[in-house]
């Protein structure tokens, strides 16, 4: 049952634009912290379907980058829509879910989709652990939180 006007796919919708624009946001400014440029952090994003050629492509490239996280996100918020249809407990206890599901997506990016896609880096602990909190607090909990709002537990 929906807790609101909006629709199923509105709800996963604005779910992935909160949590996308929080962790862009962070990237970008843990990116100029280091040096890198909006452009090249976005086509860093594109490598990993693309490979080293995402860093000649300019702001096109850039772009599909932007779009690809944007995917990614929406991808992480219909997952967790799709489970809270099935488990109470995600929407009940959002916060926790929420944290808990932001460390889910971090490991499942970090030990699946990476070492599957075409960008190869070193491992870096620092790094491991500054997305793990990103990746909480940023992307889980927003996601959860949303849907929790606009979803009311099904008995």
């Amino acid at each position: 049952m929906i807790n609101s006007s909006l629709t199923p796919i509105e709800i996963i919708a604005l779910a992935a634009l909160i949590s996308g624009i929080l962790d862009i946001a962070s990237a970008l400014t843990l990116s100029k912290l280091k040096g890198i440029t909006p452009v090249r952090l976005l086509q860093t994003i594109t490598s990993g379907l693309m490979g080293p050629e995402s860093y000649q492509g300019g702001a096109t490239t850039a772009a599909l980058g932007i779009a690809i996280h944007f995917f990614i996100a929406f991808a992480a918020a219909t997952v967790y829509y799709a489970a809270s249809l099935r488990f109470n407990a995600l929407i009940q206890h959002a916060v926790l879910c929420g944290l808990l599901y932001g460390i889910a997506i971090h490991l499942f990016m970090t030990f699946i989709v990476l070492p599957l896609s075409a960008l190869k880096r070193p491992f870096s602990a620092k790094a491991f652990a500054t997305q793990w909190i990103v990746h909480m607090f940023f992307v889980g909990l927003p996601i959860a939180l949303v849907i929790a709002h606009f979803r009311t537990p099904i008995l």
